[in-house]
């Protein structure tokens, strides 16, 4: 597996993990795995199918008037979500269950939104009360000639010290300068902001230090009319406000395997954790939370480590980056590995039990913690995470940072 984090409380935990890469099944995410076995619903055939939607994850270009829809061909579907995400107005797309539980279908008329980015999230459960969930994603077709940024974090929200703004544009930009003054990211209290560049595609802003808990920020986004690149305009006007809560920074060492949590500075707790084996080492540097699933499936296939694992039902996972790195609960392995052994695909681990529970070191963590918390790994045999993998820009000094700036 990969990474993973969150607030503060009571007892430590910790599972195995490893480069942990998962494949974001359907209520939570399917980008990797850990490690694990077992079947599930529909336990022949290919696993990915257990939990069938529509478009396949990752679509682009999809209709306005595109069909939308989940199925399970065993079991029944116990939640399905389907919402625009990455959006200043998210928007949830009305829908409902049938009554036999094999298929979610939008209601009659509704339709989706051009130039936009939607997630799909499920969970089933089958004959024998194990649940399975998908986590998928798509975007619809943006009209000719125009691009758009699709961001983080979500407007209204309140996240941790660590946040980066991010956004990913849905065509190359090369008129970089044009498109980076468009974007105005400000604080209260006020603080110095910068952009930096990773390739054509993506431009993320934040602070030269954490912000400072209670920061209030607002991300003002004026690329309506903006030449991105020759002949391709910019078509989003609009405002994003978040809030900046607590401080939480974790820091996982993997030679000791213990991770201490802090809150504000102080420590609050030191949990045992597992790491990366000495095959599949977890990435040292500091990663931030950016996605948080009460459940979700990682399966080795979808990170290139074939068939050695595909857990449909991983209880607390947290994302740290965006390769499949992640913090979650496990209770596949021996308890005795928490705090001794590194184990795991690359992940962090926290003890936890099959369906997930508040009063394990995993349900512990995942209750206290929120996105854009920082995670942060030291001694494990591995390279520092890339500033681009997933929000890792505090992996960069500041000089470093605004070198990257179209406005320099």
């Amino acid at each position: 597996m990969n990474d993973v984090a969150k607030k503060a409380g009571t007892r430590p935990v910790t599972p195995p993990l490893g480069r942990c890469l998962l494949v974001v099944a359907a209520l939570l995410a399917v980008l990797t795995g850990c490690s694990g076995t077992g079947s599930f619903i529909g336990g022949k055939g290919k696993p990915q199918e257990a939990i069938r939607v529509t478009p396949a994850d990752r679509a682009e270009d999809v209709r306005a008037d595109g069909r939308v829809g989940v199925e399970v061909p065993d079991g029944r579907l116990e939640s399905v979500r389907v919402r625009r995400i990455e959006d200043a107005r998210e928007q949830e797309v009305p829908g409902r269950i049938s009554e036999d539980g094999h298929s979610w279908a939008p209601e009659k008329g509704a339709r989706l939104g051009l130039a936009a980015k939607y997630s799909v999230d499920a969970v089933a459960v089958d004959g024998g009360g194990h649940r399975a969930a998908r986590h998928t994603t798509f975007t619809t077709a943006v009209p000719k000639d125009r691009f758009i940024g699709y961001f983080k974090p979500e407007n209204r929200s309140t996240v941790g010290t660590g946040m980066i703004v991010s956004f990913e544009f849905n065509r190359p930009v090369t008129r970089r300068a044009a498109v980076e003054r468009a974007i105005r990211v400000t604080a209260d209290p006020p603080v110095a902001v910068a952009g930096h560049w990773f390739g054509k595609s993506r431009l993320d802003f934040r602070p030269q230090e954490y912000w400072q808990p209670g920061t209030e920020v607002t991300v003002d986004i004026g690329l309506a009319d903006v030449e991105g690149a020759p002949g391709v305009y910019g078509s989003q006007r609009k405002t994003v406000r978040f809030t900046v809560g607590r401080e939480q920074v974790s820091r996982v060492d993997a030679a000791a395997h213990t991770m201490e949590v802090r809150r504000d500075g102080e420590l609050v707790s030191t949990v045992p954790v597992t790491a990366g084996s000495a095959t599949t080492t977890t990435y040292n540097g500091k990663m931030v939370v950016s996605e948080m699933h009460e459940v979700t499936r990682m399966d080795g296939r979808t990170v290139g480590f074939g068939g050695e694992y595909d857990i449909k039902d991983v209880p607390h996972a947290i994302r740290l980056t965006k390769s499949g790195t992640f913090l979650h609960g496990n209770y596949w392995s021996d308890e005795d590995v928490f705090g001794s052994t590194n184990v795991s695909h690359g992940c962090i681990g926290l003890r936890d039990v099959q369906g997930g529970s508040g009063s394990t070191p995993a349900g512990w963590f995942f209750d206290r913690t929120l996105i854009g918390d920082v995670v942060e790994v030291v001694n494990s045999a591995d390279k520092t995470v890339a500033p681009d993998n997933g929000l890792g820009g505090w992996n960069l000094g500041w000089a470093q940072w605004r070198a990257g700036s179209a406005l320099r």
